[in-house]
């Protein structure tokens, strides 16, 4: 996977990046989400690296990028740290000013990036979110059942570490499973392998619980503070699968950016490894 790609480590102002970056154009930053890496974009990265300058890094905590304490307000994990992560990585590479795509825990570093640094985001596409306040806000029997890991593993540390390391790879493909429209069979091999690679890494599941434990603290605080009185600038795409669907999704973003459209793919939560083709399809429409 990525072998036309180049991978470096990037040192941000808290963590150290590791990425794959390739092609020639527009840059383009792709951020993954949990409990995956860069890898997750394996299927759709090398056909917008035609277009584009990708740069597809691992989130702080996750892959092979550092795991930097969280502190006692989790704040070392806020979208807020993440997405400066992120800046910091482009501006490294060489680019101000560029798109952003992001899945799962990634489209919520991305939308905090567009609300935080406007003039560094161009283009913003959020693959399979809602807002994480709206989330929590609205929680019913429908969110509390598809969403029930989000409240396992923001209690309090060490529970859901110490459950979770005791089969890693159990949880691991039973959440894999369940939010895919296909089981795991829709995974590559190699990206498998390589997802289990990395959270195996007691490190990996202490850090991933701390993103959680963010949002449902920092986060949510940094979310309320904005809803309402500043909104994303740039077009938006919100790009979603069946559940998502039935969450309203525009109607929500609608109330977070002043440019946004949606878009439904027939499958579950990991688009571009599920619909890889109508995932490059809705991008490159959106991208231009």
């Amino acid at each position: 996977m990525f072998e036309t790609f180049d991978r470096r480590q990037i040192e941000t102002s808290g963590a150290t990046i590791n990425l794959v970056a390739g092609g020639e154009g527009p840059p383009l930053l792709l951020l993954h989400g949990y409990p995956e890496t860069h890898v997750m974009w394996h299927r759709v990265a090398p056909e917008l690296a035609q277009a584009f300058s990708v740069v597809a890094p691992d989130l702080r905590g996750y892959g092979d990028s550092s795991k930097p304490e969280g502190g006692t307000d989790h704040a070392g994990y806020s979208k807020r740290a993440m997405a400066q992560d992120g800046i910091d990585v482009m501006r490294a590479l060489g680019f101000e000013r560029f798109a952003v795509v992001g899945h799962d825990r990634g489209g919520r570093v991305a939308y905090r990036m567009a609300l935080d640094h406007p003039g560094a985001v161009s283009k913003l596409a959020l693959l399979d979110i809602l807002p994480t306040h709206e989330v929590y806000r609205t929680v019913n029997r429908l969110i509390a059942t598809a969403y029930f890991h989000w409240f396992f593993l923001i209690q309090p540390y060490d529970f859901p570490e110490r459950l979770i390391g005791a089969d890693p790879v159990y949880f691991f493909r039973t959440l894999l499973g369940r939010w895919s429209g296909g089981g795991l069979e829709v995974f590559s091999d190699e990206a498998l392998a390589e997802y289990l690679r990395c959270f195996s890494d007691p490190a990996t599941i202490h850090a991933s619980c701390e993103d959680y434990r963010a949002g449902a603290s920092i986060d949510y605080e940094h979310d309320e503070a904005d809803l309402g009185k500043r909104k994303i600038a740039c077009p938006t795409l919100a790009l979603h699968g069946r559940f998502i669907a039935r969450l309203s999704p525009l109607e929500v973003w609608k109330q977070w950016a002043d440019d946004v459209t949606a878009v439904e793919l027939p499958c579950g939560h990991f688009l571009p490894e599920e619909a890889p083709e109508e995932t490059l399809a809705a991008l490159r429409e959106f991208l231009g």
